[in-house]
C-alpha cells in the first residue's frame, strides 16, 4: 500500500512538471530562426528577370550580367542560397541585394556554396527583397538555391515596360565601383557592379525591366583582348562570354532596345562598319519586330571615335529610314565619360549617362 502511494505520487509529480513545461514552452517567445522555412529556387511567387537556363529548376543558372530575382517575403528576416561556378577556382561573383528599396548592399561570395544572411531585425511584415549579379559572364555562373524566410507572397506583376541593353563593358559595369576595392587593386571583378550601370537605372527610372546583354571586350565586328567573339554571333546565347545555350527570344520581347557598340571596334571602314551595322539591326529586327531600336555612341570614347560614330550612326538610321523602318534612332552622349577603372565610367558617371538616356526614351516613347 505504501509503495502504490509512492509511486502515485511520483506520477503525479512526472504529469505536474510536463505540464509547467508545455505551459513554459509554448507561452514563452518563439525565435522566428525556428519557424523559417526552405522556398526552392521554382516556387511561383519567386520572379526572375534575365537569360536564365531553367533546364534545372531546382537551380537556375545564369551567366549574365543584371539578371535579378525578386521575392516577398514576411517576417523580419531572410537568408538567399546561391552556388557560385568558382571559375577557376578562384573567381568569386559579387552579387547587389536591396531590402524594400533602400539602400543596395554589394557583397562578394566568399565559397561554391553560400548562405547569405540578407536581412535581419526588420520589422514585422512583408518586405521585398532583389537579388542582382552584379559581375559578367567571363566571372562564371551563379545557381540560385532558394530562401530561407518565414513565408512568402505573391508579388505584384513584373513591369509592363521591357528594354534590353546591348553592349560591351560599359553596359556590363565593369570598372565602376571604387567604393570597396580602388582601381590596380584586387582583381578584375571586384570593381563590377551591373545593378548601378546605367542600363540598370535607367530601367529602374523608367519602371522597365531589363536585360543587359553586354560582354566585356565584344565589338560588332572586331572585339578586344583576344576575345574570339563578336555581338551577332552570340546574340542568341544565355552565356554570350561562351557562345553556348540556345536563348529562346520568346521569354522576353523588349518594347525598347539600345545599341552600345563600337568602343572595341574602333575606327573601322565606314562602308564595312555599316553594313555590317545594319545586318545586327536586321537580326535584332527579326526577333523583335516591333521593338525601338537606339543606336548610341560610346560614352567613354574619345573625341576622335565621337565623331566617327556620329557619323556613322546617323548613315545607319537614315538608311533603316529609307528602307521603311522608322522606329531606328540615333543617341548621342553629351561628353565622354571615363573616370573609373580603365577609363570605364565610374557609379557617378553611369548615373548622370542614364540621366541622359532616360531623358531622351521619355521623349521617343512618352513613358513617364
Amino acid at each position: 500500500m505504501h509503495i502504490y502511494i509512492a509511486n502515485r505520487r511520483h506520477t503525479f509529480c512526472l504529469i505536474s512538471i510536463c505540464l509547467l513545461f508545455c505551459v513554459t514552452a509554448f507561452s514563452r517567445p518563439v525565435k522566428e530562426a525556428d519557424e523559417l522555412q526552405l522556398f526552392p529556387a521554382n516556387h511561383p511567387y519567386i520572379q526572375y528577370v534575365g537569360r536564365i537556363d531553367f533546364n534545372n529548376t531546382q537551380l537556375p543558372r545564369f551567366w549574365m550580367p543584371g539578371v535579378y530575382i525578386t521575392a516577398k517575403f514576411t517576417g523580419t528576416s531572410c537568408t538567399v542560397l546561391l552556388n557560385d561556378e568558382m571559375l577557376y577556382g578562384n573567381f568569386h561573383n559579387y552579387i547587389e541585394i536591396v531590402i524594400d528599396n533602400n539602400k543596395p548592399v554589394r557583397m562578394r561570395l566568399s565559397g561554391k556554396q553560400n548562405e547569405i544572411e540578407a536581412a535581419t531585425g526588420l520589422p514585422a511584415g512583408n518586405h521585398i527583397i532583389v537579388i542582382c549579379k552584379n559581375t559578367e559572364a567571363g566571372i562564371g555562373y551563379l545557381e540560385f538555391a532558394g530562401l530561407r524566410c518565414k513565408n512568402l507572397k505573391p508579388l505584384p506583376a513584373k513591369p509592363l515596360h521591357t528594354i534590353e541593353f546591348i553592349g560591351n563593358s560599359i553596359t556590363c559595369g565593369t570598372g565602376s565601383d571604387q567604393s570597396e576595392i580602388p582601381c590596380g587593386k584586387g582583381v578584375w571583378q571586384d570593381q563590377h557592379n551591373a545593378y548601378l550601370s546605367y542600363g540598370a537605372v535607367t530601367a529602374r527610372t523608367l519602371h522597365a525591366q531589363y536585360h543587359l546583354s553586354a560582354v566585356s571586350g565584344i565589338g560588332l565586328m572586331h572585339s578586344c583582348c583576344n576575345l574570339n567573339i563578336i555581338m551577332p554571333q552570340v546574340f542568341d546565347k544565355i552565356n554570350m562570354r561562351n557562345d553556348s545555350i540556345a536563348w529562346n527570344f520568346m521569354q522576353y520581347i523588349p518594347d525598347l532596345v539600345t545599341i552600345c557598340l563600337g568602343q572595341n571596334d574602333g575606327a573601322q571602314d565606314s562602308t564595312h562598319f555599316c553594313d555590317n551595322y545594319l545586318a545586327f539591326i536586321k537580326q535584332i529586327r527579326s526577333n523583335y519586330p516591333k521593338a525601338t531600336i537606339v543606336c548610341l555612341t560610346s560614352p567613354m570614347a574619345d573625341d576622335k571615335l565621337v565623331a566617327i560614330m556620329k557619323k556613322y550612326l546617323t548613315a545607319i538610321v537614315n538608311k533603316n529610314k529609307e528602307a521603311g523602318d522608322k522606329q531606328v534612332y540615333p543617341f548621342f552622349f553629351s561628353k565622354r565619360y571615363y573616370h573609373g577603372c580603365d577609363t570605364h565610367p565610374d557609379l557617378e558617371e553611369h548615373r548622370q549617362i542614364a540621366g541622359e538616356l532616360t531623358a531622351y526614351i521619355k521623349k521617343i516613347k512618352h513613358w513617364r
